[in-house]
């Protein structure tokens, strides 16, 4: 990680205001920009933690930051200690350091023995610019809190960034739930990791969420959710052009000769929308792009040289293949809206489930035309499977939505995600 100081701006600053104001200090606005609050709340930090109080986030003091950001330490059992010492110290719970270390026995600690300890602190934040190191390294954190989750990568991107999935139950009923084709609509990854999370903590605090059992949903229905499909886009987004992605010059080519892609760019880093480059009418699809002037690589729209040229959209079609999923969420931003049809393929059911999910979330069910209506992921599920797919445009406004939105947006879509597991 880069030396953080004064003046220092990213994502990375970021997600380290957000990181000290949850555990009690005042840096200010969380907006990644490293300034005199920053600045002030790092001092406290480190002299609360018997570090060099310079205000400069360096070695020393990443590594006290990155065990917090990860939201775990790991922990040698010393004399005389107690699991319940151990979790006041950590501000957490025994319950949870038990759900973290299968298989220990509180009544017989070993001396030296190493447990994994997690903090009293929610690992996902929901307040920062969400990126793919730090989706990253929620998942590793997720999977020490709760080790008995299956996470695995469906593929890899064009840069090699991996296609995490993570699974929720280990029930028959399996349902495929995925985020961010487009790079634009990050906010949809910290929506699916924070469903993960808060799912995980209520399972295993025995609680339900809405009504919900989760131990039945755990023991009846699989829940796989890749909550990134285009990481590479979204680096773009967020983090900016770096000079040693080899496709730079051609990038800037692609976004009309501009290195700012934080507005502008859906697509993949090789300029291809993810969403319209499934085998689904994408003949029909190719000729709208014509018709739009659309020629080739690109911010938006353009749907591939062929389909499936992405490795992306190969991981997701290989990833559903090896599956049996009986239905299909595909999170987009914006608009408020649930699109269920393709090609009247959808199965009759298809509409009242739909109608169900709008009755849920508030949005309403609706059609899809031209362009944006075909070669999208649920068109191609809906097409191979005749089973119900479903595209939901998340939030309102224009794109990329402020994190601000992020509560509502997941207020509006956390019933709807516990019902898609059960219907």
């Amino acid at each position: 990680m880069r030396v953080l100081k004064l003046g220092a701006k990213g994502t990375d600053v970021m997600e380290i205001q957000a990181l000290l104001k949850k555990i009690g200090y005042s840096p200010g606005p969380i907006d990644g920009y490293y300034g005199t609050g920053t600045r002030d709340a790092v001092i406290a930090f480190q002299k609360d933690n018997d570090l060099t109080a310079d205000g400069i986030i360096g070695p020393q003091t990443y590594k006290i930051i990155n065990v917090l950001l990860r939201g775990y330490d790991t922990y040698y059992i010393q004399p005389g200690d107690t699991l319940w010492e151990i979790a006041k110290n950590y501000y957490t719970t025994v319950n949870r350091i038990v759900t973290a270390n299968p298989g220990i026995n509180p009544y017989e600690l070993q001396i030296g023995q190493e447990i994994i300890v997690p903090y009293g602190i929610d690992v996902v934040d929901t307040n920062i610019d969400y990126t793919y190191e730090i989706m990253e390294r929620d998942i590793e954190g997720l999977k020490a809190r709760y080790p008995f989750i299956e996470v695995g990568s469906a593929g890899e991107s064009v840069l090699g960034r991996k296609l995490y999935y993570i699974r929720l139950g280990t029930g028959p009923n399996q349902v495929f739930y995925n985020g961010a084709h487009h790079s634009l609509e990050w906010i949809t990854s910290p929506l699916l990791m924070k469903f993960i999370e808060n799912f995980l903590k209520s399972y295993t605090d025995g609680r339900n969420i809405r009504g919900y059992n989760l131990e039945k949903i755990w023991k009846e229905s699989s829940i796989y959710i890749i909550p990134m499909v285009n990481p590479d886009g979204i680096n773009l987004v967020l983090n900016g052009l770096n000079r040693e992605n080899p496709y730079y010059e051609e990038l800037i080519k692609w976004n009309n000769g501009s290195t700012d892609f934080s507005n502008v760019w859906q697509a993949n880093n090789r300029g291809v929308d993810l969403n319209h480059n499934y085998p689904a009418k994408w003949d029909e699809s190719r000729e709208a792009e014509i018709e739009l002037g659309i020629l080739g690589p690109g911010p938006t729209r353009y749907g591939g040289p062929f389909p499936l040229s992405e490795p992306e959209t190969e991981a997701i079609v290989q990833f559903v293949k090896n599956h049996n999923f009986r239905l299909v969420l595909a999170y987009h931003t914006q608009g408020e809206v649930i699109y269920w049809r393709f090609n009247d393929l959808q199965p009759p059911e298809a509409k009242r489930i739909g109608e169900l999910f709008s009755e849920v979330s508030g949005y309403r069910l609706g059609e899809v035309y031209g362009i944006a209506s075909y070669a999208g992921m649920k068109d191609w599920f809906i097409q191979e499977y005749r089973r119900p797919g479903y595209t939901v445009e998340a939030g309102r406004g224009k794109n990329p939505l402020p994190i601000s939105q992020f509560d509502n947006i997941y207020n509006d879509n956390e019933q709807l995600l516990l019902l898609a597991s059960v219907v």
